[in-house]
């Protein structure tokens, strides 16, 4: 059971991160101020420090849940699945537990500003990119982990990881440009999209071997 402290510790985390988002998503991510964030949640700047190490980290925390949990979700898929049914279903198994983890936060709506506000910030566009391809690398080992593969000598992690998060980015942007807020309308997009991208990366890069020794599905 998670006590008193930790939960106040939560709440007081959770309220920088609200106002934050908010403040940069309205005004501007450069124009708003530290003292701004913690005028609003009627703490000191020490606090801020306490809970949150700078104005970038709030910016990308909502991204890093959801990317947590997609990255969690994907480590726990069973091995018999082929990469892209891994990484599809990783993706649905994730949305289950997004909305109840953003929403304890911020509204999925502020989430989806949040990231449109990344995408359009020159001063966090560069570390998004960085961060999007740690993403990706870290993606592409686990699924050549999986598979019993080098990442250094086969390609196919790699390239199969690029081309399923282009399609989660293509996706990501369309949903924000259309009215709809709701995960629910992001699913849909998104499930549209794999639909097409599906026949090319289905196979199995298994060898019958390695097959062999997994024993049957």
């Amino acid at each position: 059971m998670v006590g008193l402290r930790a939960r106040k510790k939560r709440r007081t985390r959770e309220a920088l991160l609200r106002v934050a988002l908010e403040l940069f998503t309205t005004q501007g991510y450069e124009q708003t101020t530290i003292d701004e964030i913690t005028d609003a949640v009627e703490v000191s700047q020490r606090t801020f420090f306490r809970y949150i190490a700078s104005k970038e980290e709030a910016a990308f925390a909502v991204v890093d849940l959801v990317e947590n949990k997609f990255f969690d979700s994907l480590r726990a898929r069973p091995a018999e699945e082929t990469p892209f049914e891994a990484m599809r279903n990783a993706v649905e198994s994730a949305w289950d537990s997004v909305s109840e983890a953003l929403e304890a936060i911020v509204p999925v709506e502020l989430y989806l500003r949040t990231c449109l506000l990344i995408e359009s910030t020159p001063a966090l566009i560069a570390v998004h990119l960085r961060r999007t391809a740690e993403l990706e690398e870290g993606i592409a080992q686990l699924i050549a982990d999986r598979e019993g593969l080098d990442v250094n000598t086969d390609p196919r992690p790699r390239v199969a990881v690029a081309a399923f998060t282009g399609v989660m980015r293509v996706t990501g942007r369309l949903w924000g440009q259309g009215r709809d807020a709701r995960v629910e309308a992001l699913q849909e997009i998104t499930r549209a999209h794999l639909d097409q991208l599906s026949p090319a990366l289905a196979g199995n890069w298994r060898t019958p071997q390695r097959d062999t020794e997994r024993g049957p599905a």
